[in-house]
Formats: structure tokens, C-alpha cells, sequence
């Protein structure tokens, strides 16, 4: 893994995590870990070394209409970065095209469906027909449902393992062929805290994510029995993170979707394009994903019994009722665009609201 220091979380990061007191002693393992590996994490590219070291380079973003992978473009965009923007709607690429070309890069907008292995060679072709390399190439497009395993239609399943997986295996096999004729390149796939540490209701956005990690790690060891000293493998583990993927995000939990103390999307955005430069091994992103999998490494049984008691009361105890919905899974959706998204703020929404309620009914029993 990239070395670059930072300094461990202090007492007021866990402020958030308060109301989970009763699962205190869990909770300081995660906190323990969290300081230990907190030397091991990915940085944020200076100005200067962001203009030495992207400019001029060609970079592949799947999913780049929203999130991680809008943010990963329009970054390397501002550093002079050769972006070729890669997502279903092909209106929003276009926009980000714009603004990348805007902060001082060059952008090829190819409108890609992930899950087609001729589409993706396609966009491979585009890319070098443009630029005439591929200097990295990042697996950045996924999608989710969220709900009990048997209520989410079979065909969401398969949808989220086309995407999240095959997607990825697809952009991997196009990347590494150019890379081996080129001699070099970076494939940075992103994976999550959930490539280790699976959730209830995620189940087959957890298996895609635990496969993306196999994937790599057996990617790595054929490019280091080939020789192929110049090509790297990294596998970027964010936490939850608010981005409109939750928005995107099929749901049949008959709930309001929703993540404990999710992140912003700037550290995991500085992550892939440090990923991208500096590749390493896995890099999991920010002190709360380092904490849980180096609790899960420790003690798994209890990190993931601990991980399912919390996500299944925020998700399915806590949330307030909501419809049921496809998402983006099949379609493209016209909301979501931006790098973040709303989720933290509408559970703030909701919380309150639900306090409020509890806070009339006691007051009635007392009236």
C-alpha cells in the first residue's frame, strides 16, 4: 500500500457515533484500528504535483456522469488531465465535458453501458483512437438495491452483478490488454468496505464488491509472475459516502435507503485519482473504513455481527416508510448528477421529523 501519514482520529470524530454507546467496546476496536493504520492511507494530490504528474495523461472514468466518478474527472480536468467520460447518459457526459475542458483538460465523451463487453471495447478503441494510449483506466460505474435478498426481483440481482462485476470484469480485460501492449498502465477498480465487510441488504452489491477484490488480488499476482513491473492493480475501499447513489439505488426495504455516518465524496474522489498515480494494493478510504477492516481481520465474526445489528436498525428500524422502486438499475434516472447527494441531509429530515412525533405521542400520554 501507497504510504503518505495522517494523523490518527481524534476523540470528537466518534461524536457521531454517541447513540451507539451500548456497542462501545466493538466500536473502540474499530477506533484502535483506525489510528493503526491511519499511516497507510491515500492523499489528496498537491496543485503542483497534480499539474506534473496528470497533465498530458489519458485517464478512462466509467460512471462519469455523477459521484465518485464525476469528481475524479473534473479533478483531473484541473490538472490538465486527457478525460474520456464514460456513462448511459450521454446529455449529463457532455455537461461534464464541458467543464472539465473548462478547468483545463481535454474530454472524449463515449456514452457506455458497462454490462456490454462490446461497448467497452468500443470505448478502449475510442480512448486510443483520441489520445493514442490509455495511461490509466478506472472501474468507477456501480449500482445497488436495497432490501431483504428474497424481495429484490431476480432481475435486479442480475443486473447489479452485470454492472458491478461483470462491468468491471470487462473494463479490466479491454485495460490490460492495452496496458500489454503498451507496456504500462494503471487499472484502479473501485471496491468498497463491504469487499470485506458484507451488510444486510446489500447482499448482491456486497458480492459484487467481494469478487472486485478477488478479482484484483488474483489480476496482481499474474502481473507480478509476467513480469509486468509497469502495470498496476488497486482496489479503492470507501465507506458509505453520500453521494446520489442512494438516490440511484434500487430499494425494496419498504423503507426510507439509508448508511450510518456517511462520508462526503471528496476524500474518496482525492483517493482514486491518488490511486491512479500511486497505485498500491487496496486502499480503503478514511479512518471508519480502515477501522472496520482491520477489525474484521481481527475478530470477523463480531465486526460483521456488529456491522449487520447497526446497518439493520438505521435501514429497517429507523427509516421512515418508503415506496418501492427500480432505481436507476435498468434505466438511467435524469436525477443525480452531481458529485455529492442529499441522503445525509434527508435523513437529518427525517430524524428530526421522527423525533418530533415520539416527542408529541409522550407528550399526549402526560397531557
Amino acid at each position: 500500500m501507497t504510504s503518505h501519514s495522517r494523523s490518527g482520529p481524534g476523540l470528537l470524530s466518534l461524536l457521531p457515533l454517541l447513540p451507539l454507546a451500548p456497542l462501545a467496546a466493538p466500536l473502540a476496536m474499530l477506533a484502535v484500528g483506525a489510528f493503526v493504520l491511519s499511516g497507510c492511507a491515500a492523499g489528496a494530490l498537491s496543485a503542483q504535483e497534480g499539474q506534473r504528474k496528470v497533465a498530458g495523461r489519458v485517464f478512462v472514468v466509467t460512471g462519469a456522469s455523477s459521484g465518485f466518478g464525476r469528481g475524479v474527472a473534473l479533478k483531473l480536468g484541473g490538472y490538465g488531465g486527457h478525460v474520456v467520460l464514460a456513462a448511459r447518459r450521454a446529455a449529463v457526459l457532455e455537461e461534464v465535458a464541458a467543464q472539465v475542458r473548462a478547468a483545463g483538460g481535454q474530454a472524449l465523451v463515449v456514452p457506455t453501458d458497462v454490462a456490454s463487453p462490446e461497448e467497452m471495447q468500443r470505448l478502449a478503441e475510442a480512448a486510443v483512437a483520441r489520445f493514442g494510449r490509455i495511461d490509466a483506466w478506472i472501474n468507477n460505474a456501480g449500482v445497488g438495491a436495497i432490501g431483504p435478498f428474497e424481495d429484490v426481483p431476480l432481475e435486479d440481482h442480475a443486473r447489479i452483478v452485470d454492472v458491478n462485476l461483470k462491468g468491471v470484469i470487462h473494463g479490466s480485460h479491454v485495460a490490460l490488454r492495452q496496458f500489454r501492449r503498451q507496456g504500462h498502465g494503471v487499472l484502479v477498480n473501485l471496491g468498497s468496505v463491504e469487499s470485506q465487510v458484507p451488510l444486510p441488504y446489500h447482499a448482491s452489491y456486497a458480492a459484487t464488491k467481494h469478487a472486485i477484490l478477488g478479482l484484483d488480488k488474483a489480476l496482481a499476482q499474474e502481473l507480478r509472475l509476467s513480469g509486468a513491473r509497469d502495470i498496476h492493480v488497486t482496489t479503492v475501499m470507501p465507506w458509505g459516502v453520500d453521494t446520489p447513489f442512494w438516490d440511484h439505488a434500487g430499494n425494496d426495504s419498504g423503507r426510507s435507503p439509508r448508511m450510518v455516518a456517511l462520508d462526503g465524496p471528496e476524500q474518496t474522489v482525492d483517493a482514486i485519482v491518488w490511486a491512479a498515480i500511486h497505485p498500491g494494493r487496496e486502499m480503503p478510504v478514511g479512518w471508519k473504513a480502515r477501522g472496520a477492516l482491520l477489525s474484521h481481520q481481527i475478530w470477523p465474526g463480531l465486526a460483521e455481527r456488529v456491522a449487520a445489528n447497526i446497518a439493520h436498525r438505521a435501514q429497517m428500524e429507523d427509516a421512515p416508510p418508503a415506496g418501492d422502486r427500480p432505481g436507476s438499475l435498468h434505466e438511467p434516472m435524469a436525477e443525480g448528477v452531481g458529485v455529492g447527494g442529499t441522503t445525509r441531509a434527508r435523513m437529518e429530515r427525517e430524524d428530526a421529523a421522527r423525533g418530533g412525533a415520539v416527542e408529541a405521542v409522550r407528550l399526549g400520554a402526560h397531557g
